[in-house]
């Protein structure tokens, strides 16, 4: 498999189409969509601004509604934007003619929930299709999706029917066509929330490892944040049609600025009206520091003091500590002081107090 992907790769970089880490290959200015007119139109996107360097794992996060799919079929231009400008690989695609447009999307190939295979087709013939649309000669097709199905793993089933095959099964024949193009990002539109757990993680996993072999750049549209944890690097948050945040996974779990971030990132956070009344609370944030540093008991260890826990939600992003915790500190003011300063000192944790709002 890793031959395969490292001979797909060297491919890539002889036809000059490989790009250097870090170039924008992704540009959004100023997007709006509306749906309908009068006053019946619906806006789902206002003022959509995104950079999306090459080689990134970049995820869209946001409710149901917040406006993710339409931002991404906004982005190969299955839906046109009301205004503003979709940049890729350097071409304005909402200034392309319909035959210009359709050599672009060759570039930016998607996969989606429900995987859209041809069910009359085998697997092998699946990923043939696009090549087919593209003029390829029937052997170097053949031949290309024999290797594409080795990479993600089902060269036993090229001769399966969609039918035949369980539903992570079907999202890697997905892939396997979407790449059948040698494309420079691929979009991920909630490509496993019909999966299970186990499944999903096999999928995020091989989009990782097709990320770091191929430099795909991979533009993930999810609901669910364990996506994002998973294997995304740079994250923006949607709300109300609207970007709310950009940055990086570790950034924004350890400091969401907007409301809509902190309702996707901590939705397990206690609110100010399940602080008991007279009870001086903190909300303390674990920005980065190793999950081997219980502050709690080193709290009373090192201190005498003991704190009750409130709430917590908190969970562990490669080996570091990221999430919110809300403390009950003692009645005694002296104590009090005690715990607080002492929090205050350890590393990458931020304090602020909660108020009581009876």
């Amino acid at each position: 498999m890793d031959t395969q992907l490292i001979y797909i790769g060297i491919l890539k970089r002889q036809s000059g189409d490989y790009y250097a880490m870090g170039e924008s290959i992704i540009q959004i200015k100023n997007l709006y969509k509306t749906f309908g007119s009068g006053e019946s139109a619906v806006r789902a996107l206002e003022d959509i601004n995104l950079d999306i360097k090459q080689g990134e794992i970049f995820g869209i996060i946001g409710l149901s509604g917040a406006g993710k799919s339409t931002l991404v079929r906004c982005m190969n231009l299955l839906e046109r934007p009301t205004s503003g400008d979709v940049i890729v690989d350097g071409k304005n695609m909402t200034q392309l003619s319909e035959k210009e447009l359709r050599l672009a999307r060759r570039d930016i190939t998607m996969i989606f929930q429900s995987f859209n295979l041809l069910m009359q087709r085998t697997c092998l013939k699946n990923v043939c299709f696009p090549m087919e649309i593209s003029s390829v000669p029937s052997s170097k097709a053949k031949k290309r999706a024999e290797e594409l199905l080795e990479i993600v793993g089902l060269s036993d089933k090229a001769d399966a029917y969609p039918s035949q095959l369980s539903g992570g099964q079907k999202q890697r024949v997905a892939i396997a066509r979407a790449l059948a193009t040698d494309p420079k990002v691929l979009l991920c539109d909630e490509a496993t929330s019909a999966l299970d757990p186990t499944t999903t993680a096999s999928i995020l996993s091989l989009l990782k490892e097709l990320n770091e072999k191929l430099g795909v750049t991979v533009v993930v549209i999810t609901h669910q944040m364990s996506v994002i944890e998973e294997i995304c690097s740079k994250v923006a948050i949607l709300d109300g049609g609207r970007v709310a945040e950009v940055g990086t996974v570790e950034e924004i779990f350890s400091n969401p600025k907007t409301d809509a971030a902190r309702r996707l990132v901590y939705p397990g956070g206690v609110t100010e009206s399940q602080i008991p009344a007279s009870s001086r609370a903190i909300r303390i944030s674990f920005n980065g520091g190793t999950v081997h540093e219980p502050l709690i008991s080193s709290l009373a260890i090192d201190c005498g003091v003991k704190v009750s826990i409130l709430a917590a939600d908190t969970r562990s992003i490669e080996g570091k500590l990221f999430g919110t915790m809300v403390l009950s500190l003692p009645d005694d003011p002296n104590e009090s002081a005690k715990a607080l300063n002492y929090i205050k000192s350890r590393p990458n944790i931020a304090v602020e107090e909660v108020e009581y709002d009876g």
